[in-house]
């Protein structure tokens, strides 16, 4: 290819909002490239203090914008229960911002941007099949709120969906000894090439600090749950009742459920009519959120556990938008029937 015609093809990609596709020699070569499509993310939510009541709190993470339509990929824990969002550039201008698409099983959701500030860069992603152990991997987030954190380090090993994380069962992971700590969740690993490879998820940390065991979501599972398939934010933060808890919160005979602690603004579980807790009990030396719904099936599946919930993902990405949704809860030792409808498509 002649020099000029190189020049129009990066030119081209850079018009579009689109990162070129770089052979970088170093790691260094790889931040300047795509540093400038990864975000931090500042969300607002309630929670309920131990002495009653909501409070509100505030999470920070990091994202990487994967549409020159606004879409940003982030963790699910990060927004998921979340009221407020603002995602910041590195230029240092921020946005609002929605949640689209939240898959809590994976650790995935996808936020969309009230618009997209000038000079954003689109990140280009990998099919993350193609990644090997040994490989090298660069991740930027905002590691204690300190933006734009580049660390380094090696893929570590690959872990197959519900193989690490009980509580993730949809994902697929890789394991890296790249530096994660508290606010780079969300954020993108990088291949050497300058290509998304997964979204962080957390670390293992006995120290709680860094200690080299970070979770990754892969690019695969990512775009399959969010861009491939129909995902449905629902807003709850909750929890799986065990046999014990469902006998100790009355439930109908061999009923379990799902007790809603909180529920975002704007979300389904919103506009279903879904409550939130009130008060934190212990029991059995644990503190539980009480005084929410307890969720006991959607559109007629009974809710008892993560199988139960893919099940109902199936359900509910398979209604066509605007459709109707049926939640049958618990709510005060009685039985009701509550209904909202599904988004339009974002």
């Amino acid at each position: 290819m002649r020099p000029g015609s190189i020049v129009v093809v990066i030119v081209t990609a850079i018009t579009l909002g689109v990162s070129p596709r770089v052979s970088a020699q170093t790691v260094g070569d790889v931040f300047r490239t795509v540093n400038v499509s990864v975000v931090v993310i500042r969300a607002k939510g309630r929670d309920v203090a131990t002495e009653g009541g909501p409070v509100r709190f505030s999470e920070i993470g990091s994202g990487v914008l994967i549409s020159a339509d606004g879409r940003v990929m982030t963790a699910a824990h990060v927004v998921q229960p979340m009221d407020d969002i603002t995602v910041e550039f590195a230029s240092g201008e921020s946005v609002g911002a929605r949640v689209i698409a939240s898959e809590p099983a994976a650790d995935l959701s996808l936020i969309k941007l009230e618009r997209v500030p000038a000079g954003a860069m689109v990140a280009r992603m990998a099919a993350s099949d193609a990644v090997r152990i040994g490989d090298q991997v660069v991740v930027i987030g905002a590691p204690y709120g300190l933006s734009h954190s580049m660390t380094v380090g090696w893929i570590s090993a690959r872990w197959l969906p519900n193989t690490v994380y009980k509580t993730m069962p949809l994902a697929e992971f890789f394991q890296t000894d790249a530096v994660i700590n508290q606010g780079n969740s969300g954020g993108p690993m990088f291949n050497i090439a300058g290509e998304v490879i997964g979204i962080v998820s957390h670390n293992i940390s006995r120290s709680g600090g860094s200690e080299g065991l970070g979770f990754v979501v892969t690019m695969n599972t990512a775009k399959k749950l969010l861009l491939e398939e129909r995902s449905v934010w629902s807003g709850l933060e909750g929890q799986f009742l065990t046999n014990e808890l469902a006998d100790i919160f009355n439930l109908p005979p061999r009923a379990l459920g799902y007790l809603v602690k909180t529920v975002a603004a704007g979300s389904l579980g919103e506009a279903v009519g879904l409550r939130g807790g009130s008060k934190v009990a212990t029991i059995d030396g644990d503190k539980i959120v009480v005084g929410g719904d307890i969720i006991l099936s959607v559109q007629g599946i009974a809710v008892s556990n993560f199988a139960s919930y893919e099940q109902i993902r199936r359900a509910l990405s398979g209604l066509p938008a605007s459709a109707s949704v049926t939640v049958t809860v618990l709510r005060a030792g009685q039985v009701l029937d509550l209904q909202g409808r599904l988004p339009p498509p974002q």
